[in-house]
């Protein structure tokens, strides 16, 4: 039997609704399903599945229902394997859960007759390196953030793209994000908005101190490193907004490009500039 796995945003009520109504529909097209907590609560089910485990079941479809950020946490379970993650925007935007509530079952019954379009979105991988030994290390969908604390102080961050250094930046912090993520935060920062089939990472300065310090947008297999020289407090790294760990002088972060994709099952191919359309009003007056 195929199985789906389900994600949910913890906190909407109404998805307790939904919930029942999607798997009526997957009963009803003999799909079975795995539950994350979140999901779980929602209709008192019972043995619901951590999502870092879900992968180990080995389901044929991710429905992610939520927001972008819930999607996030499902891509970076998911990296590894091969499934692909409808994403239903239940949130406030949505620039990756696109696919709107009311357009759920026809694009399962696209994913059902293979009709559907699989849209691949590179990712990045992050190491953090201290004292000359990698501490951790991660792969992000969206982006990778090192950017200051609370004290409204700029901190010095020195820059090097395949070990040619750039520049060292006095700014608020530093934006390494994909071509996904280029809509997030990079996005708020003034930094490109990059096609999600080009293969290239963008360099983004929040609030730098020198005007002259622009976004970089640099090829794909490139790898861009990050060294902390000046810490006023609390400086960290975020990897997708949702993972974060305090810095230190002289640490160093290095990105690239992850050897992992993340698919996202869309009802047409490039749907970037509909949504760019109706999320952001290009070409309103």
């Amino acid at each position: 039997m195929l199985q789906a796995a389900i994600i949910s945003k913890p906190q909407k009520p109404e998805l307790a609704g939904v919930l029942r109504d999607l798997l009526e529909w997957l009963d009803a097209h003999n799909y079975g399903y795995l539950l994350d907590p979140d999901s779980a609560a929602y209709i008192d089910a019972p043995n619901p599945i951590e999502r870092a485990d879900l992968p180990r079941h080995k389901p044929n479809l991710v429905i992610v229902l939520g927001g972008d950020g819930t999607l996030l946490a499902a891509a970076r379970a998911f990296a590894h394997t091969p499934t692909p993650i409808l994403g239903v925007n239940l949130g406030s935007l949505g620039f990756l859960t696109e696919i709107p509530l009311s357009d759920l079952y026809s694009t399962l019954q696209a994913w059902c007759d293979n009709c559907a379009d699989i849209e691949l979105r590179i990712m990045m991988h992050t190491e953090l390196h201290r004292e000359g030994k990698l501490l951790q290390e991660w792969d992000a969908l969206n982006d990778i953030v090192v950017a200051k604390g609370a004290i409204a102080r700029m901190a010095d961050f020195t820059v090097e793209i395949d070990q040619q250094f750039v520049a060292t930046m006095r700014a608020d912090g530093i934006i390494i994000a994909t071509p996904t993520g280029s809509t997030a935060y990079n996005l708020a920062a003034d930094g490109p908005i990059v096609m999600p089939s080009v293969n290239a990472l963008v360099v983004t300065p929040i609030c730098p101190h020198l005007l002259t310090i622009r976004p970089i947008v640099v090829p794909g297999d490139s790898t861009i490193s990050i060294r902390v020289e000046g810490v006023p407090s609390q400086t960290y790294l975020t990897v997708d907004g949702q993972v974060s760990v305090e810095l230190l002088l002289n640490d160093t972060v290095s990105c690239c490009r992850s050897e992992y994709s993340v698919r996202l099952l869309r009802p047409r191919p490039n749907g970037l500039f509909n949504v760019l359309r109706s999320k952001l009003k290009w070409g309103e007056r």
